[in-house]
């Protein structure tokens, strides 16, 4: 369940939280949550689909449904008993308000400005002590040449992909063999054989490819473990964008208030969730003595942007797991489908604006899984909307477009934005192109032979949907409540037109309520 509570009383000029209420994250591990979901009626259970591209189907069509429910994949025919795939886990604004310890009924952007300002406190409060503890995922192990990895319903994703994805939610965890720190990041691991798998860094500037480079340079394979089955915080830690030294594990802690339990792997040493539901260990060999050919994967773009390349392969000396493990799995689905049901780079983006001292922005979102960024600001001076725009520009990875708008415009409602766009952007005037942008070679629209020599950015257009500053005074007022004026009445009127709602859902419309004829049928909520 969503427990309320009250945060620590902090003095404020240590730039720490105060005394509110808020909602606390309430589980230990990822069974918790799959049951804190399960009580708010938002898990299915999945008996007997078959890991090879139906579990990814029915992965996407729920994803689709309305209430967008996670999925929880069991009985696989040739698997053992109790071996499971947990998909779908944060892919909705609820879902995720859940996993950040949210109140889940927050409107989809007041959920990120709350995320915004929790995120922001502690940063600034500092790490919690480290906090070891007795393994879970040493139920289980199997070392050497027991090694198997097709004990795991392990599933192929999408019918163009080059194999089974055991890591497409997964833990990269790796040490720096200069330093005590420990990176825990998201990288896709692609299975190979029974005991070799791919890690796919993206670039050579990702931290995991960074540390793994240092071990190779003093001729040493690179410890590695693989961690399936953590709780979302540690799933939404391994995608933040932290500095070089910063631990995902403190960054994970800060999301839950506590520590998270660790332990040191068996073999690598290294340290890695004590909570998991299973572990694999082994090196990363040097890419000068092996590759093996990785992909092609269904990218986040909702396109295969790249084909077959060589990756570096890691050797699996040993696999642990807790009795009737969970494989926590997060596949790339077609925009506006993504990991994340609240686009968190845009709560990042939003505290950058008030680090550079650029006031009164209203909000911020990201649409198309983070390809497209809308920026609300309350203008305050000519250039202040451009002025927000470049920086936005600046962080927008794989970006094209940055659509700025006035604060009556909630740029988390697309149909808002293109109201806006349509009636105040005048296109020979208002908007700019930045030439050379940050990009990747996973960009479907970067031209292949561009990428062979290397090149992979891109421009962005900065479209200005605001009122004209120099005379917004005489703009045409608008005829729609403003989101203030909005959120108070409904507010007001909750009761009444949440039961309203409530009632139609059940019995259908009110006017075949009646005894009209011609009522159609509902299909019922749980049923996939």
């Amino acid at each position: 369940m969503i427990a309320p509570g009250r945060s620590a009383s902090m003095s404020a000029s240590r730039g720490e939280l105060r005394t509110e209420e808020t909602f606390l994250v309430s589980y230990a591990d990822l069974r918790g949550f799959i049951e804190a979901l399960d009580n708010q009626g938002m898990l299915r259970r999945v008996p007997g689909a078959d890991p090879h591209l139906e579990v990814g189907a029915v992965t996407e069509v729920a994803a689709n449904l309305p209430e967008c429910p996670a999925l929880l994949f069991d009985e696989f025919d040739g698997y053992p008993a109790g071996f499971r795939v947990f998909t779908n886990a944060t892919n909705s604004s609820v879902k995720a308000a859940i996993a950040l310890g949210l109140d889940p009924s927050l409107a989809p952007l007041e959920a990120l400005k709350r995320w915004k300002e929790k995120r922001s406190a502690f940063q600034r409060s500092g790490p919690l002590p480290q906090r070891l503890t007795e393994p879970l995922f040493l139920e289980n192990t199997m070392a050497g040449h027991e090694v198997d990895l097709a004990c795991f319903p392990v599933p192929q994703w999408h019918a163009d992909d080059g194999g089974r994805y055991i890591g497409s939610g997964s833990l990269v965890v790796m040490g720096d063999p200069d330093s005590d720190w420990v990176n825990a990041s998201i990288y896709r691991v692609q299975v190979q054989t029974a005991n070799t798998v791919t890690i796919q860094f993206d670039h050579l500037g990702r931290h995991g490819a960074i540390l793994a480079k240092k071990f190779w340079d003093q001729g040493k394979s690179c410890p590695v473990a693989i961690v399936n089955g953590q709780d979302p915080s540690l799933f939404l830690a391994g995608f933040e964008a932290l500095p070089a030294g910063y631990s995902e594990y403190d960054f994970a802690g800060a999301v839950k208030g506590e520590a998270i339990p660790l332990a040191r792997a068996p073999l690598t040493q290294l340290l890695v969730p004590a909570l998991a539901e299973s572990i694999l260990e082994g090196y990363l060999l040097d890419p000068k003595t092996v590759m093996a050919e990785e992909g092609p994967f269904g990218e986040f773009t909702g396109y295969y942007a790249a084909d077959r390349r060589p990756q570096p392969v890691m050797q699996v000396d040993a696999v642990h797991f807790r009795h009737n493990p969970i494989l926590f799995a997060s596949p790339p689905l077609r925009p506006p489908l993504h990991h994340f049901g609240l686009p968190l780079k845009a709560a990042t983006l939003w505290t950058l604006f008030e680090n550079a001292g650029v006031t009164d922005v209203a909000g911020v979102w990201q649409h198309v899984s983070s390809l497209v960024t809308v920026v609300a600001v309350k203008q305050r001076y000519d250039g202040h909307a451009k002025r927000a725009g470049l920086i936005a520009a600046a962080n927008s990875y794989m970006g094209r477009l940055i659509i700025l708008v006035d604060d009556d415009i909630d740029p988390s409602n697309m149909d808002d934005v293109l109201w806006a766009v349509a009636t105040r952007c005048e296109p020979s005037d208002s908007i700019d192109i930045i030439r050379n942008g940050w990009s990747s070679a996973l960009d479907p629209r970067i031209p292949p032979e561009a990428k062979e020599l290397g090149v992979t950015a891109h421009s962005k257009a900065i479209i200005d949907a605001c009122r004209p500053y120099a005379w917004s005074s005489r703009f045409p007022p608008s005829t729609a409540l403003h989101p203030a004026e909005a959120k108070a009445v409904s507010d007001k009127w909750a009761t009444v037109l949440r039961d309203q709602t409530t009632r139609t859902e059940e019995e259908g419309p009110a006017i075949n309520r009646a005894g009209t004829t011609g009522t159609t049928a509902r299909a019922p909520k749980n049923g996939l």
